[in-house]
């Protein structure tokens, strides 16, 4: 969420180390014209679970927790269509197309969803609207299981999530989508990971998230998956430089999140398949 263009090691990344997922490039293809359909969270992701252009949704820019809209019942969307294909299907992370029952996860092809249903700044955290956002709520299925979770956790409670999903289906097909909350602001690193990072805060989120790239890898290696299994990682939009420090990179294009300038809507994409992605 949010990461940009230069945040990966192996496309300059400067103060962290990526690793796991350098080594995910250099394993796979690594697209460096890749764009998203728009550069905010709704209209992306409303996108790429669809295959649709966002504004034909009626899903532009970015829901909140007023939000009354959300994805239509008739749209078909990924999950659903490998659902139907005898996939066991499963998300962790943030969902962002609808806040409302109708618009929930489980009622669109998951069968399982760890996650919040909109971004992470409309909170208590918000920079302007503080004291008018209620808790955030985290989802485990269609049940609120925690107000206001500590954000620091986000990136380990998923990752580990998604390694129990993973372990659980490995004898059968399966789609795991995990859309990470961070770095989107406000952004928070475990005990584990802070300090680590010559950059700061963001540095730190940013080798806790490679970490959890590593830990799906390593997953798919122990259960032997590597050669069966499809594994694409990427940006939803570039990063929102509004925030200083607390914001990724695009360089060397200019601006990000929120514009339609390369910086806004050229993301990392990396795609892996052993012995199918060269």
């Amino acid at each position: 969420d949010d990461m940009g263009y230069a945040d990966l090691g192996v496309q300059g990344a400067q103060g962290f180390k990526t690793p796991h997922l350098d080594r995910l490039a250099a394993d796979g293809t690594r697209f460096t014209s890749f764009y998203v359909a728009q550069a905010v969270c709704t209209a992306s992701r409303a996108a790429l679970m669809t295959g649709a252009y966002p504004n034909r949704l009626h899903l532009q820019g970015a829901f909140n927790h007023t939000s009354r809209d959300g994805i239509h019942e008739d749209e078909w969307l990924l999950p659903e269509m490998l659902k139907a294909r005898g996939y066991a299907t499963a998300g962790m992370g943030k969902w962002h197309l609808g806040t409302r029952l109708k618009f929930h996860p489980l009622r669109h092809g998951f069968d399982e969803w760890l996650g919040i249903p909109y971004s992470n700044d409309n909170t208590k955290y918000h920079p302007v609207l503080a004291a008018e956002m209620p808790p955030l709520p985290l989802h485990d299925g269609e049940k609120v299981i925690e107000l206001d979770p500590d954000q620091a956790q986000f990136t380990r409670r998923f990752t580990e999530r998604a390694v129990q999903f993973i372990e659980r289906h490995s004898g059968r097909p399966f789609f795991l989508y995990l859309p990470h909350v961070m770095p989107h602001v406000p952004i928070f690193a475990s005990e584990k990971f802070k300090g680590r990072s010559a950059l700061g805060l963001y540095g730190d989120v940013m080798e806790e998230l490679d970490w959890s790239v590593g830990e799906i890898l390593a997953t798919l290696r122990r259960l032997r998956l590597d050669e069966r299994t499809l594994v694409i990682f990427m940006s939803d939009n570039g990063p929102f430089l509004s925030y200083g420090e607390h914001a990724g990179s695009a360089r060397p294009l200019r601006e990000g999140k929120l514009t339609a300038f390369e910086g806004g809507v050229r993301v990392p994409c990396l795609v892996r398949w052993t012995g199918r992605v060269p």
